[in-house]
């Protein structure tokens, strides 16, 4: 028996202003050839498959669209919700689509009821918030954390396996204590303590997790796939795919993980603006998306531009002077009887940590100076006439 795990899709997510759908797309064709060249009997969506409840168009479309070809290349496609997916919209028609063998599973009454491939049931858990009324009165529990409302749910997973025979694996979206996160994570501790222990999963051959962004394993039979697509600067050194697993007739699990294609790579870039022009190291990052953070004491002047000619993908500029004196005084401190341009051109020198605005720049400062003043002594001048008309 072989199945695929994968998570965390997030279908219409941006990374700093650029759309991923285009990469998302890509994994799906890799998926599915995956699919037809290992013969997957299913594959396990362990939730989050869009980026948010009320999903764009085109993010719709990809899913329709993957999810018709796994069943087309012999697929069952079974996917449990997230904490970013609307179990409402999500399971729209899920009885009627199950029939066609795509089984979506995002409400708590559906827990411990399997999805059968051959000798192997599937449970998928959807994401449970703790704090949710219905979701407690569903499972009968009274303590409002991850915990109590998870651990209620695998009892009723468990209570159905023990019928079963070895083949069993339990899907959630949860984070799972000992796991590493990632910056593009959505924080889920409103509602009770985020953590779970990974104990929780006890009893099944194997537990398909979803919501950390980084491929690991927590527990003996307990595993993330993780996000298949990179959506912030810390997953820059991770390996983006899915997680083949070959089930054996016994409840062993073999897992390999498969690697997704990478449209284009991340890079983080740090050094003083001279150094990251032209270190020959950095040659290496001028296809990537970059991160770039300046270490100059003193904030260059047109830095973003410079760093485009040789990195033109640069996504992020950061600055992190080295070096630089730090003033004590207050801003209200320097600023006090000061001249309205020279309280502008501090402006710059502060933003720019000491680099002091050049002439032309004092004149476009002296320029708009000037015209506010015309235009609040302009309107002044009409309050005037208008309350000496009304006198």
């Amino acid at each position: 028996m072989k199945l695929i795990h994968t998570s965390d899709w997030h279908l219409g997510r941006s990374f700093h202003g650029v759309g991923l759908l285009g990469a998302q797309a890509a994994y799906v064709d890799h998926l599915v050839e995956t699919v037809r060249a290992e013969s997957v009997d299913a594959v396990l969506v362990s939730g989050d498959v869009y980026d948010r409840a009320l999903p764009p168009p085109d993010a719709v479309a990809v899913l329709s669209d993957a999810v018709t070809r796994l069943i087309d290349a012999g697929s069952a496609v079974i996917i449990s919700s997230g904490n970013h997916d609307s179990a409402i919209r999500l399971g729209f028609a899920s009885d009627l689509l199950s029939r066609a063998g795509l089984h979506i599973r995002s409400d708590a009454d559906s827990i411990g009821s399997p999805v059968l491939v051959g000798d192997a049931a599937v449970y998928p858990v959807p994401y449970l918030e703790p704090a949710a009324s219905s979701v407690t009165r569903a499972l009968g529990v009274e303590g409002r954390t991850h915990t109590a409302v998870l651990g209620a749910a695998m009892d009723r997973v468990r209570a159905d396996a023990a019928t079963r025979g070895p083949q069993t694996i339990a899907m959630a979206h949860c984070f799972v204590g000992g796991g590493a996160s990632s910056d593009s994570e959505r924080d889920i501790a409103t509602g009770g303590v985020a953590m779970v222990p990974a104990s929780t999963f006890d009893g099944v051959a194997y537990a398909a997790l979803g919501h950390l962004h980084g491929a690991q394993q927590v527990h003996e039979r307990a595993r993330y796939s993780g996000s298949p697509v990179a959506m912030s600067f810390s997953e820059t050194r991770h390996t983006k795919g899915s997680l083949l697993l070959d089930l054996d007739a016994a409840g062993g699990v073999h897992v390999d993980l498969v690697e997704a294609p990478v449209l284009r790579p991340l890079a983080r870039v740090r050094g003083t603006l001279e150094e990251v022009l032209r270190a020959p190291e950095h040659a290496v990052a001028e296809e990537a998306w970059v991160q770039v953070t300046l270490t100059d004491a003193v904030r260059p002047v047109g830095a973003l531009e410079q760093l485009s000619r040789r990195f033109p993908h640069v996504l992020q500029l950061q600055f992190d002077p080295q070096g630089g004196v730090v003033p004590v005084r207050s801003y209200a401190t320097r600023i006090a009887r000061r001249e309205p341009l020279e309280v502008c051109c501090d402006f710059v020198a502060d933003v720019r940590h000491g680099a002091a605005a050049d002439e032309e720049e004092t004149r476009l400062l002296q320029g708009a100076l000037e015209a506010g003043r015309a235009t609040r002594d302009g309107r002044e001048d009409e309050g005037r006439a208008r309350r000496r008309s009304a006198a």
